[in-house]
């Protein structure tokens, strides 16, 4: 590919749509992408040809939402997943395929960690609370049906890119979820943690140019510079990578 060193085209996946509601996006993730010096662009479910997405794309954003259907990893229904979306699904974890193939820079978020663990082999624990307890709030549930936003601290590996990233080890985040990983397919690395519970809050992969997957939200945290600099480092990768067409 010939040409100038550009703003990076950012992909960033929405959430589907229901009946005849819009697709949709928190602004955040938005914001979040110009501020690092990217341009977004957004991917709604339901395309037939991912690869063909991602041909102009400097770098890829799997955004947080609903559950991933169980039968995606072999898991068991349960009575707290909700907002199961099977075109959504499909479509991210395809896209999350592509990407690892393609060695784009790809940052998964919440439920886009879990499509890029998902995408590779892992597994998930379908609901926090029966296997780790509630000392820690990963999300609020103050009503059936009425989901709230938490926050608390992470502790990272120092000698991880993710460390690199965010110059720092231990952070407070924004956390919204109610799963996380339970078994890491090969390839991926554990980086991050809850601090009190040990929860899994990051992965890594250890052979791929840039893939994160963080379970916090950093797009909630705009205005911390440890969450920015995860989008910095990101839209940093992203220059690499034109870098390489260029020559």
């Amino acid at each position: 590919m010939n040409r100038k060193l550009q703003n990076a085209l950012i992909g960033i996946t929405t959430y589907g749509r229901k009946d005849a509601s819009p697709f949709s996006l928190p602004s955040t993730y938005i914001d979040a992408v110009r501020a690092a010096g990217g341009t977004p662009i957004l991917l709604p479910p339901g395309e037939t040809d991912p690869a063909r997405l991602l041909e102009p794309l400097d770098g890829l954003i799997i955004s947080g939402g609903g559950d991933i259907h169980p039968l995606h990893y072999n898991g068991c229904d349960h009575p707290s997943i909700y907002s199961v979306d099977s075109d959504r699904d499909t479509f991210e974890l395809q896209l999350a395929q592509l990407a690892l193939e393609y060695h784009l820079p790809v940052l998964g978020i919440c439920r886009g960690l879990q499509i890029l663990i998902v995408a590779s082999g892992g597994t998930l624990i379908p609901h926090l609370p029966e296997v780790y307890g509630t000392s820690v709030l990963h999300r609020l549930d103050p009503a059936p049906g009425r989901r709230l936003s938490t926050e608390h601290m992470v502790k990272i590996s120092p000698d991880s890119r993710l460390a690199d990233c965010v110059k720092n080890t231990h952070i407070s985040v924004v956390s919204w979820h109610h799963q996380a990983v339970h078994q890491v397919p090969p390839g991926w690395r554990v980086v991050a943690h809850a601090l009190e519970d040990e929860v899994i809050e990051a992965v890594e992969h250890e052979h791929h140019p840039w893939a994160i997957g963080v379970q916090w939200h950093p797009e909630l945290s705009a205005n911390d510079p440890n969450h920015q600099r995860i989008f910095q480092a990101f839209i940093q990768a992203t220059y690499t990578k034109q870098r390489l067409l260029i020559a």
